[in-house]
């Protein structure tokens, strides 16, 4: 039995004004979900053995690294979203 791989499929290379406004829409994404982290309560200190000061302090950074993880897992379709929307503002703007 033997197992196989599918080809890899290649991706074409982004210019650099593309790799500028992907960049720009996974920040935008993971603003809005850090936003949500922090609504949602994540990050929050416990009733019980909690940090104190210092954890309520951090918790905005906890909530900035989850929000950049989930983008840099694939996110919630945001930055798709946005980056083709600024491309085509580009595009029609040149």
């Amino acid at each position: 039995m033997s197992l196989t791989v599918p080809p890899v499929t290649q991706v074409p290379a982004l210019s650099r004004q593309d790799q500028a406004l992907r960049a720009a829409a996974e920040r935008l994404e993971a603003s809005f979900l850090a936003e949500m982290l922090k609504h949602a309560g994540s990050g929050s200190p416990r009733e019980t053995f909690g940090g104190g000061a210092g954890e309520e302090q951090f918790a905005s950074f906890l909530q900035e690294e989850q929000a950049r993880a989930m983008v840099r897992a694939g996110g919630i379709g945001l930055a798709e979203s946005l980056f083709e929307a600024l491309k085509e503002r580009v595009d029609v703007g040149s």
